[in-house]
């Protein structure tokens, strides 16, 4: 499936790769070597997508980059031969920018009453005309709640929430969201595509100086083990579906209990209402611990993760605290701040 409407000297250069939902990590691992065939640039976004940036690699497979059948019979081999090597069929989605080619792979996978096709391949110079009759929550990044919004203002097409003014959809989405929401609605997205690995997990612990009852000194422990892993996660630009306790003690042994978060998050107010959950469900009264760990379960990819309207203004000035915080650690170190209970021995 392409959308071409006429001559244009313009295509795509990005690719997005949509895997079956539930797809075996391994399974998954393969498919982005496939990808790594393709071209070196390869930014996975797990559990089940991908991105590849085609710009270097359309002449090495003998392509015309400036010929949208071409470039969308590249992305029908790859679909081929995952098919034929792993039984796996890809939905895929090219495009000049990461939300075009998303959107694209969201309609080839059937997504929001989008046809169910293979490949869908959008010429640059046809962007604005092929997103325009798009329902809004097609729109790469438009989660539900903020589709019912743009709905209830009366903009249920694309097309009329890349008319609005950028303060307009702002205001109703909330600034960040907004400008993103109103710059894709019209094609704009100047993301580059990262080469990223697929890390096999993300672990933090801490390891006590000596055998301890204090229960306050654990849960300080704790909230320290939180905003480390929160920080490499959102550095990552990962997100965790679960989070596993685990809890060493002097005697040898240890105890390990996993639970699934409400939904995906990087963000140290999530991650911390669950792993205090996971303390109290271990019911310490008497056992001396030498250690705890903290593992963030079931990785995914944070672009995946729809930032939904919020009307907890204590949780939203917690995000904006903890956005401002990282900018702080990013410049003088990661132990430069953080919650006072962590640093409850400082004075």
């Amino acid at each position: 499936m392409t959308s071409s409407g006429g001559a244009g000297t313009g295509t795509g250069c990005v690719m997005h790769v949509r895997c079956p939902e539930r797809l075996p990590e391994a399974v998954y691992r393969q498919v982005l070597e496939l990808l790594g065939d393709l071209s070196p640039v390869v930014q996975a976004s797990p559990p089940s997508a991908a991105l590849v940036d085609l710009r270097g690699a359309l002449r090495c497979h003998g392509v015309d980059g400036g010929r949208i059948e071409e470039v969308r019979r590249l992305g029908e081999v790859l679909r081929i031969r995952s098919i034929s090597r792993l039984g796996v069929d890809l939905r895929i989605g090219i495009g000049p920018t990461i939300a075009v080619a998303a959107t694209a792979s969201g309609q080839a996978a059937g997504e929001r009453g989008g046809p169910v096709g293979g490949v869908v391949a959008v010429e640059a110079d046809r962007v604005a005309a092929w997103l325009a009759p798009l329902p809004v929550e097609a729109l790469h990044g438009v989660g539900r709640r903020q589709a019912t919004a743009l709905r209830d203002y009366g903009v249920d097409r694309v097309g009329l929430l890349a008319e609005l003014p950028s303060a307009t959809v702002q205001r109703l989405l909330g600034g960040t969201a907004g400008r993103a929401a109103s710059e894709r609605a019209r094609g704009i997205d100047p993301r580059p595509v990262v080469p990223r690995e697929l890390p096999a997990s993300a672990a933090v612990s801490h390891s006590f100086p000596r055998q301890t009852l204090d229960g306050a000194e654990v849960r300080a422990a704790l909230l320290d083990l939180v905003v480390r892993l929160g920080l490499l996660l959102r550095r990552r630009g990962q997100a965790a579906r679960g989070l596993r306790l685990t809890l060493r003690f002097a005697a040898g042994g240890s105890w390990e209990k996993t639970r699934r978060l409400p939904e995906p998050s990087g963000h140290d107010d999530d991650l911390r209402t669950l792993a205090y959950q996971l303390m109290d469900a271990a019911g310490l009264q008497r056992g001396r611990l030498t250690g705890i760990g903290l593992r963030a379960e079931d990785l995914m990819d944070a672009e995946q993760v729809a930032r939904q309207i919020s009307l907890d203004e204590a949780r939203e000035a917690r995000l904006a605290a903890e956005e401002a915080a990282d900018g702080i650690r990013d410049r003088f170190g990661p132990a430069v701040i953080g919650p006072a209970a962590v640093y409850r021995r400082a004075s």
